[in-house]
């Protein structure tokens, strides 16, 4: 059985799944959507994909589609996720699952009543750093006190991880923030019970709080504070401390560190060393294996309502 993809959005994220699908047997992407036509029309040509399309209803009409993955704006996310669902498609979207917490609560409810796979791509569960410590956890060998977390930008102006022009505005809370809260609940095996949360200035121009401090608490006792700028001219993106019980480890991205910054060997986590491939690999095995993913919607779906409870917070303040 070849799963055939389309994918939408072939902008820095939607390249990074094309690069770790072409490591994935048994899986081809055969539609490619975004807004600029000519741009799609040279990235689907380096990646061998036949159909190009600005409409994602276009690839949702293809008979032989029968996935979707979803790079595209936060704020189209929801809808474009409960059209895939419609359309009888699986759908790997992007994190954030929603930009509100109605958004997420119609995605979670479809997916229940369709039985089809629908999964958030909440990265940091596949990141071999990250799973090596949930390794460590599972077997009872290490334990959670606190998580600090810095999630770090220069970003002044609407551009991708590339430095490309973007025609929409990222969120703190809503997209960065997502990745940290769902992971502690993860990592911890247990809901989160209290959260807090305040922000700095809104910018003019775009509109936004570029500088927010969020306090978590599981039931289980763990804590964890994160921080999070747009204004940070230094080094970027998000480094995380777990605090335990026997050790702490320091993770960036698919590295990881002891607390005295000697490196531990991740290699032999998963099969492959980069967490986007990792987490295609758990999507596809789902379909095949008709069964729910890890970082199914179902599954991170309480993440949002911690995100739906901190806007609330910053809104009244």
């Amino acid at each position: 059985m070849t799963i055939k993809v389309a994918l939408a959005g072939a902008g820095a994220f939607g390249i990074k799944h094309l690069d770790g699908i072409k490591n994935i047997d048994g899986v081809e992407v055969v539609s490619l959507i975004s807004r600029d036509l000519e741009k799609t029309k040279e990235v689907a040509d380096k990646y061998g994909i036949q159909h190009v399309t600005t409409d994602l209803a276009d690839s949702l009409a293809m008979k032989e589609v029968d996935a979707v993955i979803l790079c595209t704006p936060t704020q189209m996310h929801a809808e474009q996720t409960l059209a895939c669902l419609k359309a009888g498609k699986h759908v790997q979207v992007e994190i954030p699952l929603a930009d509100s917490l109605k958004g997420a609560e119609e995605v979670v409810a479809l997916q229940k009543q369709t039985g089809l796979v629908a999964m958030c791509g909440h990265t940091r569960r596949f990141n071999p750093s990250h799973q090596y410590v949930n390794n460590e956890i599972t077997a009872g060998r290490f334990n959670i006190q606190q998580m600090d977390v810095q999630t770090y930008f220069f970003r002044r102006t609407n551009t991708n991880a590339l430095g490309q022009a973007r025609s929409w505005t990222d969120h703190l809370l809503w997209h960065h923030a997502a990745h940290t809260v769902d992971l502690f609940a993860y990592q911890c095996n247990s809901p989160i019970v209290m959260a807090n949360a305040i922000q700095g200035p809104i910018h003019p121009a775009l509109g936004i709080a570029m500088d927010m401090s969020i306090q978590l608490k599981a039931a289980n006792g763990a804590i964890c504070t994160l921080s999070l700028s747009f204004n940070n001219d230094g080094p970027l993106g998000t480094f995380f401390r777990y605090i335990g019980d026997t050790a702490t480890y320091l993770a960036r991205y698919d590295d990881l560190f002891t607390g005295k910054e000697e490196k531990i060997d991740v290699s032999k986590v998963a099969v492959s060393m980069n967490g986007i491939e990792l987490q295609d690999r758990e999507f596809f095995a789902a379909i095949k294996e008709g069964r729910e993913p890890n970082s199914s919607v179902g599954k991170v779906f309480n993440c949002y309502q911690v995100l739906h409870n901190l806007e609330q917070q910053l809104n009244a303040a």
